[in-house]
């Protein structure tokens, strides 16, 4: 391993803290040094943790009554654990803030003592419903605005002033506009509201693999992960990046946060990069771009792959699997580009005396790899529930991590990472709560389909057109957002645009989702690269612009799979699924090429627009574009070889 010594690894720590303060607001819980509250919010939070794992097993209460106790526990925790501002003293606002922890649980009260009166009524409110709700949406929108910035709750609120005063919209804008009793109860009463869909499987699928996920960190897979990666591409060129690349990409499927990946994981790998000579705004870049592209990555994907499958109504599964390929694209580039640098750069990887064994790794916590392999065989093998599926991993986690003494667990150490993955579920829970007012507006006043039809008009059905406004909407909706609300907005109001062409619902909603995630690295506002630049100590916006050359293929990886469907592996069989796949990853090799400019040596300017073209009309279903493609491609391969050549020749004469 690499020495590290103590002022390091400290200087390390406190600057992944520190970015993590500035850029990730999940991050900013004050401390509670008075233990009798200290205790209180660890029972409520152990608690909500072994209800949600109850319920997945023992079944839930009905839906009502089940998801506004989550969203109740959910907001009585942020309140007891979250500042009102940031830098406000504990003994100054816990009275306010424990009055509004107070007011949190009266919602799920409410509901609970008049479900049948909620259910029966049928859109008939009452005073009472409407304060209910009033107090709901305060609350929602205050801990969004505490818990994840000011961008989704005000984004809320501008969704709630849009359904009220709908008939002085403009244009394709204007709607009957509904009064505010009517949205209070759709909030409220309803399934198309805050108690959504949204809220449904973050109080099911998302709450119990952020718990799973919670239990790996405890075990130590996180660092498993890392030696592991170490072993395997510490000595190559590049070896560190390439290292942030395949350690981020694994703990980002799971825990479904880029920012806070980039915080984890890149305290540990930017050092790393930028000892062997890369800059500092690319070291941020590789474990910015490789955090968020954890979230495309199966099995898991950042939890997004349920809400996709409850929105779309197929097998979680069929998402997963159609998403292997393009996810697999996204690295082989970034690994690409990596490697390109470090040779045009002439860097090299880490000494072997330097690097863990990959046996040695294994031997010690190798076992911890059962636990995902279970999980693997349970989704895609075994026929149960993936609520049941989770649950029991959870479980086999724990049991398999008692084998060694490097990641047995105690009682202490169960019950911290129960309260940890509730912790960790709150920042989820308030963005999926908060866009269920947006969804509740929308499904109102059918604003999806006037946005859809807008987008449709303005391209004039031309599919290229619509998929580039598409994203454009994608990219500026994602801004700000964590990753699963970002999903369902664009969702919402974006993917109708693309079905209404003829685009499969499961391509469609494939496409916002890379966009909506991909805006967290999308220059002016790119999160995950700003909080990676709090690490490196590079400018954030230039560590923004280097992120987003380097995630370029994921860019372009969703437009191939709309207008060439095989590359989702979907109704084809093994030898087309092949050729499709080798003639994907040779043009995304080549991509990669263009971007970093590096062919056996460096390559004219003129030539890396030529080559970039070439390898993305190689991909075109239609033959003509693929020989013409391959024409340009070969062009300017032959010319690097011959510059090459003749390099080489000038070296050996000088020698």
């Amino acid at each position: 391993m690499i020495p590290e010594s103590d002022e390091e690894r400290r200087a390390r720590e406190k600057e992944a803290a520190e970015a993590a303060s500035k850029f990730d607001a999940e991050s900013r819980v004050r401390e509670t040094h008075w233990k009798p509250l200290a205790i209180l919010i660890s029972v409520v939070a152990i608690f909500t943790a072994v209800y949600h794992m109850y319920t997945a097993y023992f079944g839930a209460p009905p839906t009502l009554i089940h998801r506004s106790l989550h969203v109740s526990l959910i907001l009585f925790l942020v309140f007891m654990l979250y500042p009102p501002v940031r830098k406000a003293k504990s003994n100054l606002w816990r009275i306010p803030d424990g009055i509004l922890a107070l007011l949190a649980l009266v919602p799920a009260y409410y509901v609970w003592a008049n479900y049948e009166q909620l259910v029966i009524q049928a859109g008939r409110f009452t005073d009472n419903d409407v304060i209910v709700a009033t107090l709901l949406v305060v609350l929602v929108l205050e801990a969004a605005r505490r818990v994840t910035g000011w961008a989704l709750p005000i984004l809320a609120l501008l969704f709630v002033v849009f359904g009220l005063y709908g008939r002085d919209m403009p244009g394709l804008l204007r709607h009957r506009g509904f009064d505010w009793e009517t949205q209070a109860y759709q909030f409220l009463a309803t399934t198309e509201g805050i108690f959504g869909t949204a809220i449904g499987v973050s109080a099911t699928y998302i709450f119990l693999f952020i718990l799973f996920g919670a239990f790996l960190a405890k075990s130590g897979m996180s660092q498993m992960f890392n030696d592991l990666a170490l072993a395997i591409a510490g000595q190559s060129r590049g070896g560190p990046a390439k290292v942030a690349t395949l350690a981020s990409g694994f703990m980002g499927s799971i825990n479904g946060s880029a920012i806070a990946n980039v915080v984890s994981t890149g305290a540990f790998t930017i050092p790393l990069m930028k000892k062997i000579g890369y800059t500092r705004n690319f070291s941020g870049a590789v474990e910015s771009s490789a955090s968020v592209g954890g979230q495309i990555l199966p099995p898991i994907m950042g939890a997004a792959a349920f809400i996709m499958a409850e929105t779309i109504g197929v097998p979680y599964t069929t998402i997963a699997l159609a998403a292997i390929v393009p996810a697999l694209l996204y690295y082989i580039s970034l690994i690409a580009q990596i490697h390109l640098r470090a040779t045009r750069m002439g860097l090299k990887g880490i000494s072997k005396d330097n690097l863990p064994d990959v046996m040695d790794v294994l031997k010690e916590r190798g076992h911890m790899m059962i636990p995902l392999l279970f999980l693997l065989y349970m989704l895609f093998f075994s026929g149960r529930t993936i609520l049941y599926s989770a649950f029991l991993t959870i479980l086999v986690t724990i049991a398999v991590a008692m084998l060694r003494k490097s990641s047995r667990m105690s009682l202490r150490e169960i019950l911290e990472a129960l309260e940890n993955g509730t912790r960790s579920a709150l920042g989820v829970a308030v963005a999926c709560a908060t866009v269920g007012i947006i969804v509740g507006v929308v499904s109102l006043s059918g604003f999806g389909v006037t946005l859809a039809s807008a987008i449709v008009t303005v391209s004039q059905g031309n599919l290229f057109w619509t998929l580039f406004l598409t994203m454009i909407a994608c990219l500026v909706l994602g801004m700000g957002l964590p990753s699963i609300p970002a999903y369902i907005v664009t969702a919402t109001m974006a993917a109708p645009a693309l079905t209404e062409l003829g685009v499969e619902p499961l391509v469609a909603h494939l496409f916002v989702f890379y966009f909506g995630l991909f805006a967290n690295i999308t220059p002016p506002v790119a999160l995950a690269a700003f909080a990676a630049s709090g690490i490196s100590g590079g400018k954030p916006m230039a560590t923004g612009g280097a992120a987003f050359k380097l995630a370029s293929a994921g860019f372009v990886i969703p437009y191939i799979f709309v207008y060439s469907p095989d590359l989702l592996l979907r109704d084809v069989g093994f030898l087309d699924g092949v050729l499709v796949v080798g003639s994907a990853v040779v043009a995304i090799l080549l991509l990669s090429t263009a971007l970093e400019g590096h062919f056996m040596e460096p390559m004219a300017w003129y030539l890396r627009p030529v080559i970039a073209v070439g390898a993305i009309m190689m991909l075109s279903p239609e033959l003509l574009f693929d020989l013409i493609g391959l024409a340009m491609v070969a062009l300017v391969l032959a010319v690097q070889m011959i510059k090459a050549k003749q390099n080489n020749n000038l070296r050996i004469k000088a020698i």
